[in-house]
């Protein structure tokens, strides 16, 4: 085991990781920008190292100072955490080149995985069903002209190297594949610095469903069921839950996706914790869209529902540990639901609302948990994410997990900054919602209407 883990990352993500690292007995090193000096990752480490001023690129983007840290504090591995470096291939090399480990897959894995067309290629070749469209990156307008022609409209151009929804576009018709095509690939190169694109066959009306996996450098490998992240605002996830509540989602499909999944990790020879993400239609057909390297933001509804303390399991596979349970052991119980609540205000347009958290009051009890590094007096800053915490409630069933997590919501009171718990409570008292009949559009067409 590791004497002592750095965390490259902020927020309620190096707060958990912090926690499961005292839990294993390893030392943790927080770094901090200037703006978080006051965060609570950065009080609770047992070291914490300021690594620049505010701005993301001058700080928890900043590889050299990270590994900087690392060498002035004698960390022997980095947790990336989710988001900033935690599928940055060449960060994941350079710790390697100085001798630190990484918690997570290795570079190679990362960017076959990262290549979204290049790994739709993989999965295709490892027998995973894909989304029909083409063979790897489109080279000009007019392949992408014919090739639409061949599938059919609609169609999605998408970045190559995209993910969080940058990088999108849906496409009605011929005459509108030109100025999407366009866009797409301007966008794709100002957020990821890549321009290429390839096209998919739009999929009507699917729910988004992944699969949680771990993989140990003994060849053991398994995966832990679905969860359905399909309520989104512009293709950001809003709210997740676990087992999914699609009619079509069978112990069958289950087993089947799963099998898909670790088809998947071992096309890429693939270590640590991983999660694959699919389209799901309404005839319990489900295609690959992508496999995110790294711990999900929803991954405690997973660790609910299944009882298995997720980033324990990556650091321990990340020291050489083997997986210590076998498939046939693994088994849902119960229901989870995740509610992100963000400082944000949904009446203009969900615009972020930095400001001082005056007061706070989390709810409590049997089945609630919180995931959150806020706290009364705590300043949310306008550099980073707005979110406050992730609320989870547990429960037998669905229903109960539910009706539990209206009174959460309800109980959860912040001052000082607006944010979206009414809005999450609308989606818990929704009828639809309630049925679980919703699909990946749903809450887009609700705000519309």
């Amino acid at each position: 085991m590791f004497d002592k883990v750095l965390i490259a990352n902020r927020g309620e993500i190096a707060v958990r990781i912090i926690r499961a690292c005292r839990e294993l007995g390893v030392r943790t090193v927080a770094v901090c920008s200037t703006a978080d000096r006051q965060a609570l990752h950065a009080q609770i480490a047992d070291e914490t190292v300021c690594i620049g001023p505010a701005p993301t690129k001058e700080s928890y983007l900043d590889m050299r100072a990270i590994v900087s840290a690392c060498e002035v504090t004698g960390a022997d591995a980095v947790h990336p955490g989710f988001g900033f470096l935690s599928e940055n291939a060449a960060f994941a090399r350079l710790l390697q080149r100085c001798d630190i480990k990484f918690i997570g897959p290795d570079a190679e894995s990362i960017e076959r995985m990262g290549d979204k067309a290049q790994a739709k290629i993989t999965m295709k070749r490892a027998g995973v069903p894909v989304i029909p469209g083409s063979d790897g990156v489109v080279r000009s307008l007019e392949d992408a002209k014919a090739i639409s022609r061949e599938i059919g409209y609609p169609v999605m151009v998408k970045a190559s190297a995209g993910g969080g929804g940058r990088g999108i576009r849906k496409v009605m018709d011929e005459q509108e594949l030109e100025k999407a095509y366009t866009a797409a690939q301007q966008e794709a190169l100002n957020f990821f610095g890549s321009a290429e694109v390839y096209l998919e066959k739009f999929i009507e009306n699917p729910r988004h469903v992944e699969v949680q996996i771990l993989c140990d450098e003994h060849g053991n490998a398994v995966h832990f069921g679905e969860r359905d992240c399909s309520l989104q605002r512009r293709n950001q996830k809003v709210l997740e839950e676990t087992p999914c509540p699609s009619p079509q989602m069978t112990p069958a499909l289950r087993q089947k996706m799963g099998e898909a999944s670790l088809a998947a990790a071992r096309a890429v020879g693939y270590k640590n914790a991983g999660t694959v993400e699919y389209l799901l239609d309404g005839e319990g057909n489900f295609y690959f869209m992508e496999m995110n390297t790294r711990i999900q933001v929803e991954h405690p509804i997973t660790e609910m529902v299944y009882g298995v303390d997720l980033v324990k399991q990556q650091i321990r596979i990340a020291a050489g540990e083997p997986i210590t349970f076998r498939q046939e052991e693994i088994a849902p119980q119960g229901h989870a639901i995740e509610c992100r609540i963000n400082a944000e205000d949904p009446a203009h347009g969900f615009r972020p609302c930095p400001g001082e958290v005056s007061s706070l009051y989390m709810p409590g009890g049997p089945g609630i948990r919180i995931d959150s590094s806020v706290y009364a007096g705590y300043t949310i800053t306008p550099y980073y994410d707005s979110m406050i915490a992730k609320l989870i409630a547990y429960a037998p069933t669905r229903m109960e997990a539910i009706a539990k997590m209206r009174w959460a919501l309800a109980e959860f009171l912040v001052d000082g900054v607006q944010t979206n718990i009414d809005y999450q409570l609308s989606i818990i008292a929704d009828p639809n919602f309630i049925a679980g009949d919703y699909d990946n559009g749903y809450l887009t067409r609700k705000l519309e209407q």
